[in-house]
């Protein structure tokens, strides 16, 4: 890694280099006085395919523009079961649960429309696309206890993955046997029949290792018709070889069965808000998904100076998903990539470059049924979608002086999307094309401190489920949706103060925006593309230790102390003096969204504290600007107990204390009938409890 001259940069890569083969030959140029420019990560002591969370926020430090890294500490003794509880502290990311797993998530206003399904954020495990094809994703197939930490890329961060879209990327980093060996188990129970038994086992055998977890879930829900199970697992399996080659083998499995109860009007919601919607109840709304996925990654350290991953994947899944109509449909993806690291000194300046490539393609085999109490009946649609795209990317950092680099990046995406046609709907298909560039610079503050800022360019092709027209029946002639994205920010820690704060604004052309119907219940819609609308907002996150030594003062003990963790969020989305809405805001997200939490720890392990999650104005759901939803402030406590050394640990996690009703997540349209059903109410008051022990 590129090793400014700065004593964050130096205390990080020597504790990089600490657990690898070149660890003491680095050590020696230290201590000798010279300063060690550049190294790869490689050796037998740890894992090359699978970077520690300390490489991995090193790696950060290297971007310019919004990133964040969430370890699993802080999610791990939580209920932890969609994605909202892994990222809540992230400032900039919107998640919010609807039911089961399922979560709306919106980064920077990606997809903020999408009521189901995921669009507008890249997915990846390990580096290994997770998304469709087509640039869509789902869930219910993340479990949060599987992962040691996750990489947030917002915006056009993401491009050393190859990312392109307007919310930017999210990797989700396994656990291998070298990082988590022995077996662990953990217990979980709480409010609505809320259950979890979650097991892993991991460990090494000379150049082998292995990690493998699994869960079940079963929850009866919080609203009528909620109730759902979900069993997963994965596997990963590593060889290293020698010191500068390691493969690792990747499994995944999901069996979800989840009742959906729908959206309802904003009375509903904030009067009886367990209720669901009678049509969901009537035609027994679910989504049930059967997947496996497959995957290999091997890293291959070539010289000192360069570091090449290439991996190819494999995921086939089923949906059965009786709503309006019972979809049946059967998705087959496969593709493969490769990442080039290289970072030398060219011309007395040290450089970083990475580029890459990214192939994928999959088909939908897709039928749908008329609904008959939630059975299939008659056979209404059938059809063959496949989707084709290549992305490739390069990014270079050129550091003009030690404290100083210039970044330039490129992706350029070609995307192809056909449907062959064989009942309900005719053939057809549109292909894409899109060059996005970027620049930018990252500026070393002093020690710990950075300012950086970018311009770059974003571009998303529509996905299947935007290209299907449910009014007509045929495929959409969408536009890509592409965005000018201006961003400025600082990031940095000491011992007891961290923060991340980012400003940005985008020009959007084309934004895609799912419109209910109001006869779907907000599960399906209809796309189009805007007029020219603005996303612009401000990011702010921080970690303070403010008080120290309040019940432990001897010095030769650690101190306990009080810290404050929080993350605001403002966005502010709006039409660009479009024909229709004018200035009009965006709907969908709130503008002032704040999660903050104060928690006492103990150098025992006892810690505790309240955490608020605050939206203080309504928001709209239709274009219009005509129905808005309610504020709501929610009041939570959590505490708990785990000793010094990991092997045990024991929480209590009560949430939204006063039974608060409020509007958890929403669909949106173009203009709103009062009564319209487009709000999923967010859960009552409920308490968890859990247990994890190590081996």
């Amino acid at each position: 890694m590129i090793f400014p001259s700065s004593t964050r940069h130096r205390a990080r890569l020597l504790a990089c280099l600490a657990s690898t083969a070149l660890a003491a030959p680095a050590l020696a140029q230290e201590q000798a006085g010279e300063l060690p420019v550049i190294t790869i990560t490689g050796g037998q002591a740890g894992s090359i395919t699978v970077l520690t969370p300390e490489q991995a926020r090193a790696r950060l430090d290297l971007i310019p523009g919004g990133v964040a890294l969430v370890t699993a500490d802080q999610w791990r003794d939580t209920p932890a079961t969609t994605i909202k509880d892994m990222l809540d502290y992230v400032p900039g990311v919107f998640a919010q649960p609807k039911w089961g797993e399922d979560t709306r998530l919106s980064i920077r206003g990606s997809g903020v429309s999408r009521n189901a399904h995921l669009r507008g954020v890249t997915l990846y495990q390990d580096g290994v696309p997770l998304s469709f094809t087509d640039g869509g994703g789902d869930f219910q197939e993340i479990d949060p206890t599987s992962y040691q930490y996750v990489e947030v890329f917002k915006g056009a961060n993401g491009y050393q993955y190859g990312a392109n879209a307007l919310g930017g990327a999210i990797n989700f980093v396994s656990p291998t046997g070298r990082s988590n060996p022995g077996l662990g188990v953990r217990l979980d129970a709480g409010s609505f029949d809320f259950y979890r038994l979650q097991s892993n086992v991991g460990g090494v055998n000379g150049a082998f290792d292995g990690y493998v977890t699994g869960s079940y879930i079963s929850q009866g829900g919080f609203r009528d018709h909620s109730s759902g199970t979900n069993a997963r697992g994965s596997a990963n399996f590593g060889w290293q070889a020698n010191e500068n080659i390691e493969t690792r083998f990747y499994f995944n499995a999901t069996d979800v069965q989840q009742d959906i109860p729908g959206a309802v009007s904003k009375y509903v919601a904030l009067h009886s808000p367990q209720s669901a919607n009678p049509t969901n109840v009537a035609l027994d709304y679910e989504r049930n998904i059967q997947s496996v996925r497959v995957a290999n990654k091997t890293s291959f350290i070539l010289a000192d100076t360069t570091r090449l991953d290439v991996g190819v994947y494999y995921n086939d899944k089923s949906l059965v998903h009786p709503i309006f109509q019972v979809l049946d449909y059967g998705y087959q993806d496969y593709g493969a990539f490769t990442r080039l690291v290289d970072e030398r000194v060219i011309g007395g300046f040290k450089n970083r470059l990475v580029a890459g490539v990214n192939y994928g393609t999959g088909t939908v085999d897709a039928q749908r049924y008329t609904n008959v109490y939630g059975n299939a009946a008659n056979l209404v649609y059938m059809s063959t979608d496949e989707a084709t795209t290549t992305t490739v990317y390069a990014e270079d950092n050129l550091y003009l002086t030690d404290q100083f680099a210039l970044v330039a990046a490129f992706q350029y995406l070609d995307a192809s999307l056909g449907r062959l046609a064989y009942l309900g709907t005719v053939s057809g298909g549109n292909d894409y094309q899109l060059f996005l560039p970027k620049g930018g610079f990252i500026w070393e503050l002093g020690p710990d401190a950075q300012l950086f800022g970018n311009v770059s360019r974003s571009g998303e092709a529509p996905t299947f489920s935007e290209l299907t027209n449910f009014a007509v029946g045929d495929i959409a002639n969408l536009k890509a949706q592409t965005a000018t994205t201006a961003e400025i920010g600082s990031r940095g820690r000491t011992p007891t103060f961290s923060w991340d704060v980012s400003l940005y604004r985008s020009w959007v052309e084309n934004e895609l925006q799912c419109q209910d119907t109001g006869v779907l219940m907000g599960l399906t819609c209809t796309v189009v593309n805007l007029s020219n609308t603005i996303h612009q907002g401000l990011e702010a996150g921080a970690n303070w230790n403010f008080l120290q030594g309040l019940a432990v003062t001897s010095p030769s003990a650690a101190p306990d102390g009080l810290w404050l963790n929080f993350a605001y969020t403002y966005s502010d989305f709006f039409f660009d003096n479009d024909p229709v809405w004018g200035n009009n805001q965006l709907p969908g997200i709130p503008r002032h969204y704040l999660r903050a939490e104060l928690l006492y720890k103990h150098p025992s392990g006892f810690y505790a504290g309240p955490n608020v999650e605050w939206v203080p104005l309504a928001y709209f759901v239709d274009d219009a600007n005509t129905l808005n939803t309610s504020p709501y402030a929610l009041l939570n406590f959590k505490m708990g107990y785990e000793p010094p050394g990991g092997r045990f640990s024991v929480y209590l996690d009560a949430r939204n204390l006063f039974n608060e009703a409020y509007i958890a997540s929403v669909a949106v349209t173009g203009r709103a009938a009062p009564n319209q059903a487009l709000f999923e109410p967010g859960n009552g008051r409920a308490l968890y409890v859990g247990t994890k022990m190590t081996f």
